[in-house]
């Protein structure tokens, strides 16, 4: 006999807000805030108002072409561009430095 479990839906969905990563969104709104609040003039709040509706526009057009670009965008900034063909001299290799 088989035992099969169901895979919840929940728990491997991403973090999103209004369709878009929540970090992204949630620090775009802080900026829109700061814009408006810092201003404390009407255009300043248009400004600000406008700026997190095309940002929350533009994330969730990338929260479709993937879920988590930020992610992998920020791991791949990480990254060197070169990668040596062998280890660096501080690496021990079978008890000698190379």
């Amino acid at each position: 006999m088989r035992r099969t479990l169901p895979i919840h839906q929940s728990l491997h969905r991403h973090a999103h807000v209004l369709g878009a990563e929540r970090e992204l969104v949630m620090t775009s709104a802080l900026i829109a805030l700061l814009v408006g609040v810092g201003g404390l003039t009407a255009i300043s709040m248009v400004s600000a108002i406008l700026f997190w509706i095309a940002s929350v526009f533009a994330l969730r057009r990338m929260a479709k072409a993937d879920p988590i670009m930020s992610r992998v965008w920020l791991r791949h900034i990480r990254h060197q561009e070169f990668y040596p063909a062998r280890p660096s001299r501080w690496r021990a290799t079978g008890g000698f430095a190379c």
